[in-house]
């Protein structure tokens, strides 16, 4: 009896899994890629349409647009610089207050509490970072704003009014300081969480070996901190774009005053304010797209501030790296 040689099929199923696994790998980065440059498109296009949209108002006022102080929609007068100051002298006093309590923060749910607490602690922390902001704005309107005033603000405009600047009186309720604090408490939360998990990327054995090198608790904390600076920096970043840009929250408590005061216990107006304030009452080409350039302001500030951190980190990862 004759039997039929047999063929094996494991190179063609080698061969079929080989290609299939090919052409997925190109499928999977032709899909990222694509992803990759619909990010950059989507950003380009909205440039470019605040750009057509502002055009009137750059021609008019051109670059003096951004130095002037001058916010006058009876004359159609318009300038962005109280808003910018207002923007960026808020969100710099908010990290000053948010970065120690946010790094703090990680750095006891991470190093020092256990159990229970531990999770607690983290539950509270992502339930601020889920408040709406109106929510905050509120608050502060009727909370924060009149316990500042009371307890913070009225007591600094007579204590150090007259010699720093930064204090000097009439300290009123609703201003760049209330601003601030608002900022702060809901950056903390973006802030904790992002150090949170940037402290558990760093190993065990690292703080094991400075223990073993006969650190103390503080020591070794201080290690992994050096360890995961680069990641705390991010976070802080992070933070901070959330501050430049928020809007409800600042609008109700800043006083929303379109003047430069040197004092922060005075109002102030934020870009992302005066656009959400006075949008829908502009009757003008004119005011309207002044308006359209404050957002156009806006952004370019945000993408700056993204720009500058972006390189800091590199050129410091770099020196650090000689050593």
């Amino acid at each position: 009896m004759s039997t039929q040689p047999t063929v094996s099929t494991a190179p063609t199923r080698r061969i079929s899994l080989a290609w299939r696994g090919a052409t997925g790998n190109t499928v999977f980065s032709l899909l990222s890629g694509a992803a990759g440059f619909a990010v950059m498109v989507l950003l380009g296009a909205i440039i470019v349409q605040l750009i057509v949209e502002s055009a009137l108002s750059i021609r008019t006022f051109g670059i003096s647009f951004l130095g002037s102080e001058q916010w006058d929609p009876v004359a159609e007068q318009f300038g962005a610089l109280p808003f910018i100051y207002g923007t960026v002298v808020s969100s710099l006093l908010a990290m000053l207050i948010a970065v120690p309590l946010s790094v703090g923060a990680a750095v006891f749910l991470v190093e020092v509490a256990r159990g229970w607490v531990r999770e607690v602690l983290s539950f509270f922390v992502e339930a601020l970072a889920a408040v709406p902001s109106v929510v905050y704005g509120v608050w502060g309107i009727f909370v924060l704003v009149p316990w500042l005033h009371e307890h913070v603000a009225l007591p600094l405009a007579e204590g150090w009014g007259e010699v720093l600047p930064i204090f000097a009186p009439p300290a009123v309720g609703p201003s760049m300081l209330s601003a601030a604090v608002i900022l702060a408490i809901m950056t903390i939360p973006i802030i904790t969480s992002v150090t949170r998990d940037v402290l558990r990327t760093v190993p065990r054995a690292q703080r094991e070996a400075a223990f073993a090198l006969g650190s103390t608790k503080w020591e070794a904390i201080r290690t992994v901190l050096n360890t995961a600076r680069w990641g705390i920096f991010g976070a802080i970043v992070l933070g901070l774009g959330r501050a430049l840009g928020e809007t409800m929250a600042v609008t109700m408590v800043i006083g929303n005053d379109p003047t430069i005061h040197t004092s922060i216990l005075q109002p102030a107006y934020t870009l992302a304010s005066v656009i959400a304030n006075e949008f829908t009452e502009a009757t003008s080409p004119l005011y309207v797209s002044a308006l359209v350039q404050l957002g156009l302001v806006l952004l370019l500030v945000t993408l700056v501030v993204n720009i500058v951190a972006r390189l800091l980190v590199w050129s410091l990862a770099r020196r650090y790296q000689r050593f």
